[in-house]
């Protein structure tokens, strides 16, 4: 059973995503073309806005996640790159990667903050806490 969904983060830089795929020991796949997932849409669950069922399972790039048997497809749209994954608990992404993909949206959240801080001269520090990362940013 398929249920494939956008994870809902905006990216913009590759270089960042792949970064965040780094820390979290995932695997970035540059021009892989596919994406593994259940392998058909089934009507339980709505296609992400934009696509078609025919796209699902296409991307530009991918990301390959120890531990699960689907990948999450990174596809480039409109100046921005979109990431699609099967989360049905059968493909495994979910367990690793939390809800919604939780942990890599806070990954690459810090990564860009990370890099954006350090552009503008900021030194950087993180502590892990119960509720996630805490970053401190001092010039």
């Amino acid at each position: 059973m398929s249920h494939i969904a956008k994870i809902e983060l905006q990216i913009k830089d590759l270089d960042t995503l792949r970064a965040a795929c780094e820390q979290m020991s995932l695997q970035f796949m540059p021009d892989q073309r596919f994406y593994k997932w259940y392998g058909r849409a089934v009507a339980d669950y709505p296609i992400p806005e934009g696509f078609s069922a025919a796209d699902m399972g296409k991307c530009d790039h991918a990301i390959r996640v120890p531990g699960a048997s689907y990948e999450i497809g990174v596809v480039h749209r409109n100046g921005n790159y979109l990431l699609l994954w099967d989360f049905y608990s059968e493909g495994g992404l979910e367990r690793v990667l939390g809800k919604g993909a939780g942990r890599l949206k806070q990954a690459y959240s810090v990564e860009r903050v990370r890099r954006e801080a350090k552009l503008k001269g900021y030194h950087v520090q993180e502590r892990k806490t119960e509720q996630g990362i805490r970053m401190v940013l001092t010039k």
